[in-house]
């Protein structure tokens, strides 16, 4: 089944006015227990519309690369970010999304003149932005930005898998999940974990505790 496709609604309305260089901005893995967030910034020519696009969370996988595959060949520009593990639990998730958002939109070239995110505000920004409330459903840039930040997370989740085997990374891709609590609860936390959500933290305290009994 197809999910509904996000429309160009607001890319429309900046087209007119023209304004053609608009970023899409979203990111994936701000809930996981482990990995890093990454963010993606992508844009569409007025002239080079990608048809299909959605919230990444209502593609399935194989939608979600064959888009990525179109997207990569279609789109003006691509950016990528990716924050780790270490520093989510440095500066928390939220400045952690706005740090991935930032570098992805600083790989984009050309620069755009209009950011249009899923409800995150940055700061700094030398172009004017929207923050829409469920951008990667209303907006399709963004919904562009929601399947690379997707894909691309989910392929660094699958070479986390192989590193960690134990833990099921490439079913859960880090969420928290029975199994991977389960994983969690008897092996305790990965170097990959991120040590400030509370599943984890929790479990990283027990296993100290255990330890030095």
């Amino acid at each position: 089944m197809t999910p509904p496709s996000a429309p160009y609604r607001y890319e429309a309305q900046a087209w007119r006015t023209g304004v053609t260089l608009i970023a899409g901005v979203d990111e994936a893995g701000r809930g996981p227990l482990a990995g890093p967030v990454v963010a993606a910034a992508v844009i569409i020519a007025p002239d080079r519309r990608i048809k299909g696009l959605a919230d990444s969370k209502v593609l399935t996988p194989e939608q979600r690369e064959a888009l990525f595959h179109v997207i990569s060949e279609r789109a003006v520009a691509v950016g990528v970010g990716i924050v780790d593990h270490e520093t989510i639990d440095r500066v928390n998730i939220l400045q952690a999304t706005r740090l991935a958002m930032a570098e992805a939109l600083a790989h984009l070239t050309p620069r755009p003149d209009l950011v249009i995110t899923d409800f995150v505000a940055l700061r700094d920004l030398a172009c004017p932005q929207r923050n829409l409330v469920d951008g990667d459903a209303r907006c399709a840039t963004v919904a562009a930005a929601s399947i690379v930040a997707k894909v691309t997370r989910d392929r660094l989740m699958l070479e986390a898998d192989q590193r960690f085997p134990e833990y099921g990374f490439a079913r859960h891709k880090g969420y928290a999940t029975p199994e991977h609590l389960a994983a969690l609860d008897r092996w305790g936390p990965c170097p990959l974990h991120r040590r400030t959500f509370a599943g984890v933290w929790r479990q990283g305290e027990l296993f100290v505790l255990d330890a030095d009994d």
